[in-house]
């Protein structure tokens, strides 16, 4: 694993680790601002606690799982996917800079807003990240075509043999016996 990995992917998990630590711990703290977006998603997914406080924990939980593994290099790719999945409603609850009437509140706003959506590419990244290793949808590609490399030779051989096979079995045929 490159120095960058080993690196990079604690940097861009701590944010995730804390925040989701200070959201299990302090779900009131965030609920009020998360009401509207959880009464929004939990209508759409039914399995999701209808509480805003337990949904708020249950991100924070995600977020806490998700950092500690991207942060740690183990199951990094679906972390990453996890953590992004849950910076979308949060980054909707929190920083809703459209709706700010005052210039200064609605550019730090803004300002998160646009870190959120960072740290969310970031993510994507990180998700699509194969460590250098060849994806699977490449690996499956290159078995395909050994498979067919592999088949026409076969079939050649097998060509190739026929003929002077089959002329030796004409040749033994004619022989007296």
């Amino acid at each position: 694993m490159s120095l960058l990995r080993v690196l990079g992917r604690p940097m861009l998990a701590s944010m995730f680790i804390v925040g989701g630590l200070d959201s299990v711990r302090h779900p009131q703290r965030v609920a009020p601002v998360a009401e509207p977006v959880v009464r929004s998603v939990t209508g759409r997914v039914p399995k999701l606690p209808d509480r805003t406080e337990d949904s708020v924990r249950l991100n924070g939980a995600v977020q806490v799982v998700g950092g500690l593994l991207l942060a740690t290099g183990r199951l990094s790719r679906p972390a990453a996917l996890a953590v992004a999945l849950t910076l979308v409603p949060t980054t909707l609850a929190a920083h809703r800079f459209w709706e700010e009437e005052d210039p200064d509140t609605k550019s730090q706003q803004r300002i998160h807003f646009l870190k959120n959506l960072s740290m969310l590419g970031g993510l994507l990244i990180a998700a699509d990240d194969t460590g250098s290793a060849p994806s699977l949808l490449w690996r499956s590609r290159h078995a395909a075509h050994d498979l067919r490399r592999e088949a026409r030779v076969a079939r050649r051989a097998f060509k190739a043999g026929v003929g002077p096979g089959a002329a030796a079995g004409r040749a033994r045929a004619k022989l007296p016996g």
